[in-house]
């Protein structure tokens, strides 16, 4: 798929998300024009596979591809949503408090279920109690993939269960705004008002911390247009209940009073058909050649511009990680600093051993499947 062809499906699928969250019924004459292969591409590209399977049922087309992903997405969703609510029921006889974050909350202001497509469970946990949450997640029959290595924990049940229990909003680092604005964000939560220790944001803070979240991996790799239409269902559920002074001042703290607004009125007048300024479709262009998660291209590029485009700094970057990378996954090197510049080879080592280790693994199954 070219470039321009790529463009041009993602136009389309904005135009059927868009019928979607405005109840209409997509246009036949539009339907004949679109290449619903080229489109499925850009929709799975973005997680939005299963919205657009709702508008075409809609309208009375039914495509094998986009009505697999869709009951996907709603198997999924049931079993997170069945898995989640055992383990907080777990939380709460422990006495543990947690907080359901980002897609958990979001796929409930979409019109149906399982139209909000969900990767895993991130939860805000008490990180004094993560030993017993560690306990508790292998008493359910998960198994962890990564604990007390980052912001957040990773456990796993087959066949599709991912949690992510975070300690942290965001990687720990005294020197990100973020980071920092976030770090004692238990000292302004509420009671989710349906169990004794679950907790919830206020709608302002959660607004802040999806933006937020938006915006770091905006920065970094790149973020979807998933992220636009999340914000203006969110914003059509409860725009005008939001307290804006308290968010507009909160804004300059974090940094991002123009991306808000910025992706804000890309949101709304995306999704509520409005003709966008040569500005908004190029902002609009980045998040269609992100997809989801963002890119690699993304990542060089706007870790080059932090680095005042010196590409030797950008591969110093690479090499040696922040220090608080290292305190949680190298932490000989963090107790040892004298050890530090032994740092980027050591790194430089293990992935060459990985990369030989997996082509051994490949040949060694590649010759067994010929017996």
């Amino acid at each position: 798929m070219t470039k321009h062809d790529y463009k041009q499906n993602a136009y389309y699928l904005m135009y059927l998300i868009r019928c979607v969250l405005n109840n209409r019924i997509p246009a036949k004459e539009k339907l004949g024009k679109m290449d619903l292969s080229g489109v499925f591409a850009v929709a799975q590209a973005h997680s939005l596979t299963a919205i657009v399977a709702y508008a075409l049922e809609s309208a009375g087309e039914y495509d094998k591809e986009f009505e697999e992903e869709k009951a996907k997405a709603i198997r999924k969703t049931i079993i997170l949503d069945t898995e989640r609510e055992r383990v907080f029921t777990e939380f709460d006889k422990a006495g543990i408090w947690y907080m359901p974050l980002k897609g958990i909350i979001l796929k409930d202001y979409y019109p149906a279920f399982g139209m909000r497509q969900m990767a895993d469970n991130d939860i805000l946990i008490d990180r004094s109690r993560q030993e017993d949450i560690k306990r508790i997640m292998l008493s359910c029959g998960f198994y962890v993939k990564s604990y007390d290595k980052s912001k957040h924990d990773v456990y796993f049940k087959e066949p599709v269960c991912n949690f992510q229990m975070h300690v942290s909003l965001f990687e720990e680092d005294n020197k990100d705004v973020l980071y920092c604005y976030f770090k004692d964000i238990d000292k302004k939560l509420i009671s989710d008002g349906k169990s004794k220790f679950g907790c919830s944001f206020t709608k302002e803070d959660y607004y802040l911390y999806i933006k937020a979240h938006e915006y770091r991996h905006y920065t970094e790799s790149g973020t979807g247009l998933r992220n636009l239409a999340d914000i203006y269902v969110f914003l059509k559920q409860f725009g005008n209940e939001l307290d804006w002074d308290y968010i507009n001042a909160e804004l300059p703290k974090l940094g991002m009073t123009d991306y808000e607004r910025d992706s804000r009125e890309l949101a709304i007048k995306l999704f509520d058909g409005k003709k966008l300024t040569d500005r908004e479709k190029e902002l609009l262009d980045y998040y269609i050649f992100s997809g989801t998660y963002g890119n690699t291209n993304n990542n060089i590029s706007n870790v080059l511009e932090k680095n005042g485009g010196s590409k030797a700094r950008y591969i110093l970057s690479r090499l040696m990680p922040p220090i608080h990378i290292v305190k949680k996954r190298y932490p000989t090197f963090y107790k040892h600093k004298i050890l530090l510049p032994l740092l980027p080879f050591y790194r430089f080592f293990n992935v060459l051993i990985a990369f030989v280790n997996k082509n051994l693994s490949h040949s060694a199954n590649k010759k067994l499947s010929q017996f």
